[in-house]
């Protein structure tokens, strides 16, 4: 292994480093163009909203909906998901990461009269608590948590501590009125999806929303079976997303098909 990679993996190379934005706006056949604040981080790859995009969200989302991001990074998959439900709907979007937050926290106030982005600066976690996030630079530009999965095998060596809180148990909280809304919920969090989902049982037993979630590449054959039969016990069907962000196959999955492909996101309807 070279010395570079080395000194990274033990977290000894780096210092943190901080971003700023730049706004784009679209045309995407409203009223008015859509404004994305896009980060200005070297490794981050450049994002954009289109008409296709919302219009595909559409067909699973009605206005008015109420929908969960978590893991939403800049808000690129957030601002999509709340142009298909509208003004009159909503979406929490989390993101534990301070060094991003700020982009999802602007793409939230980019679209007044379009949008309605209630921002949170979490991970979904057990508990309220205080958690180590992994990432692959100084800047914190990919990451999450890799539970149980070896440094050396996922390769992120920065290190970073983000508050974490029960999703469960705030959803109940502060946002009771609007769960008879749920309607969606993506996961985004690497190695730490079904460890998410563990948390939201409740509320995904009594509302039944769709969910979208991430098979991560280093995840084991373990963790893709505990995945299927998470689902499989709550009555949903899952199905390999084969067109971003939404677009699926016909044929459900079956719990040898977890480890067909090595790194995918999948879509959950409740039966």
């Amino acid at each position: 292994m070279k010395l570079k990679n080395l000194l990274e993996l033990m977290g000894l190379r780096g210092k943190p480093k901080q971003y700023h934005y730049a706004i784009e706006s679209f045309d995407i056949g409203l009223d008015l163009p859509v404004r994305l604040a896009q980060w200005l981080h070297p490794k981050e790859k450049p994002k954009s909203v289109t008409r296709a995009m919302v219009a595909a969200y559409r067909e699973l989302l009605n206005e008015g909906d109420f929908c969960i991001d978590i893991g939403a990074h800049t808000g690129d998959s957030t601002l999509p998901m709340a142009l298909a439900v509208g003004a009159a709907g909503c979406v929490l979007a989390l993101e534990p990461n301070p060094y991003v937050f700020h982009v999802l926290e602007k793409n939230a106030r980019l679209n007044p009269g379009l949008t309605n982005i209630i921002t949170l600066m979490a991970a979904a976690t057990p508990s309220n608590q205080f958690i180590e996030f992994e990432y692959s630079d100084s800047g914190f530009c990919n990451g999450g948590r890799h539970e149980n999965i070896s440094a050396l095998k996922h390769g992120h060596s920065y290190k970073l501590s983000v508050f974490g809180l029960n999703l469960n148990d705030e959803l109940k909280q502060d946002y009771a009125h609007l769960l008879e809304k749920l309607r969606f919920i993506k996961i985004d969090a690497e190695g730490y999806d079904l460890y998410v989902l563990d948390t939201l049982r409740e509320v995904i037993e009594s509302t039944r929303p769709i969910i979208k979630a991430e098979i991560f590449k280093n995840t084991d054959g373990d963790y893709r079976a505990r995945m299927y039969n998470f689902f499989d016990a709550l009555d949903y069907a899952i199905y390999r997303i084969d067109e971003e962000p939404v677009g699926h196959g016909d044929k459900a999955l079956g719990e040898a098909d977890m480890s067909n492909w090595k790194h995918f996101d999948i879509l959950c309807l409740p039966k």
